[in-house]
């Protein structure tokens, strides 16, 4: 579940292994440009950290957020991204 924190969506995302974990990121950030939006994101070994927010409406969460979350939570259950351009 993605948390409301300090005008951010956060959530962290856990892998079997480093390439599970980079194969995620690599689904993530294809979605993320299409959108021209991209996360702040971090990756240790198997575990992926990606917070949101719009940095043109102020640092704070907006619509294009919660729909790319919508996009990185369909991305991690393995399911076709609905994103259509």
């Amino acid at each position: 579940m993605w948390k409301d924190e300090n005008n951010q969506l956060k959530k962290n995302f856990k892998f079997s292994n480093f390439i599970e974990a980079f194969g995620f990121m690599t689904k993530v950030a294809l979605i993320a440009e299409k959108m021209n939006h991209h996360p702040y994101w971090s990756n240790i070994y198997n575990e992926v950290e990606i917070a949101l927010s719009t940095h043109d409406a102020g640092d704070i969460v907006t619509d294009k957020d919660l729909k790319l979350a919508k996009e990185i939570d369909t991305i991690f259950k393995g399911k076709t991204s609905i994103f259509k351009g």
